[in-house]
């Protein structure tokens, strides 16, 4: 199994239990040097929802509050879902330049922001995406989600339509 895969199965492990706690299935690990530094998974979806805890949010909350002293350029983030503008800003911002990801996020995605076109403090930064890595393990967990009748967030957006008239 090569490198991205085998991350994403961690980040895929993160969704999972999110799911089942039946919180939005994006789960976040952060990587560096071959090794898992931040884990974090999606909270607050299911009843106070709160757009501040999304997965990446959390992991990199985790990231800062540990004691590492790891290079924020040095790390690779693994999502289940593609970053929306307000995570893959923050991580931008807190030095991270390379991510990879599994779902596209047709609704919020922040990946394809036009950098070169935004003040110098982005329009400079030079950035690694690699996308739909076990793409299909992640679009079932969104399904599943989906389908719920337990599930309200998010419910009738463009997200939740365009994935589930998604084929496998």
């Amino acid at each position: 199994m090569d490198q991205n895969k085998f991350f994403m199965e961690e980040a895929l492990k993160v969704a999972e239990t999110c799911l089942e706690a039946g919180e939005f299935p994006v789960g976040c690990v952060i990587v560096h040097k071959e090794k898992v530094v931040a884990r974090g998974g999606r909270q607050n979806s299911r009843s106070l929802v709160n757009e501040l805890d999304h997965a990446e949010m959390m992991a990199l909350r985790n990231l800062c509050s540990s004691t590492s002293g790891i290079d924020p350029g040095e790390v690779v983030i693994y999502s289940t879902l593609e970053p929306c503008l307000m995570c893959f800003s923050a991580m931008l911002v807190s030095g991270v330049r390379k991510y990879v990801y599994s779902y596209e996020d047709v609704m919020g995605g922040g990946t394809n922001l036009p950098r070169k076109e935004l003040a110098p403090l982005y329009s400079a930064m030079e950035v690694s995406i690699t996308k739909n890595v076990l793409r299909e393990k992640s679009l079932q967990l969104f399904k599943d989600f989906f389908s719920s009748p337990d599930c309200n967030y998010l419910q009738d957006t463009l997200l939740a339509k365009y994935t589930l008239k998604q084929e496998k």
